[in-house]
């Protein structure tokens, strides 16, 4: 059953540690996030299956989405919620014929409306854009204009991700301008109170939505 993407999108960082990752994820659960990212470009290929295995049944027990970044033949094997690819990571159609209909599929469209239409013409459900601030995990990302969120939800009725150097004190903006979830690494896993910062980006969607 698929659900809609909205909130705290956590996104893991590359924590060679099964155990502090299921810690650290853990505590953002409890804090609120409603979607988890597997996302670890250092491990290889038995370290990823390893934690993808235990944060699938981490957000199982949860009852959070379990997405996986990049690698769709890994979301396929750990019966993932859903699989996140960019532009390099393989055709979105065929993508979307593998996963099957009940399975997630997001995009990351950067700061291209075309991406995001073909995008959706290739039956995703979700877009992603960003970098939108400055980000420590990708500093040399293409930046994505707030004002890209509302010329999206004018053209979309797919939810928007936003990505990139999203903050506590810079994500009311990024709801404000129209996009339906934040996905945060840094200010979320770099924080000393994970489940604390977690909580403080689920309260601001909440904000959000009645001021709606």
């Amino acid at each position: 059953m698929k659900r809609k993407l909205a909130g705290l999108y956590a996104i893991t960082p590359d924590e060679p540690s099964t155990e502090i990752l299921v810690s650290k994820v853990g505590q953002a659960l409890r804090g609120g996030a409603s979607v988890v990212q597997y996302r670890n470009k250092a491990a290889g290929p038995e370290l990823r299956l390893e934690q993808g295995r235990a944060l699938a049944a981490l957000c199982r027990e949860a009852d959070a989405c379990f997405i996986v970044n990049d690698d769709l033949a890994l979301a396929l094997e750990l019966d993932a919620d859903g699989a996140h690819l960019g532009a390099e990571d393989g055709d979105l159609a065929r993508a979307r014929k593998q996963l099957g209909q009940g399975k997630l599929l997001g995009a990351s469209c950067y700061d291209r409306i075309e991406l995001a239409e073909a995008a959706a013409q290739a039956g995703v459900d979700y877009l992603a854009f960003g970098s939108v601030f400055s980000s420590v995990t990708k500093p040399a990302a293409v930046r994505a204009p707030l004002s890209l969120f509302a010329e999206a939800r004018r053209i979309f009725s797919l939810p928007l991700v936003a990505i990139g150097g999203i903050t506590l004190q810079n994500a009311p903006q990024v709801f404000a301008a129209g996009a339906d979830a934040v996905a945060v690494i840094s200010a979320l896993f770099d924080a000393g109170d994970i489940a604390a910062s977690a909580a403080g980006f689920t309260r601001l969607h909440q904000q959000q939505r009645m001021q709606q």
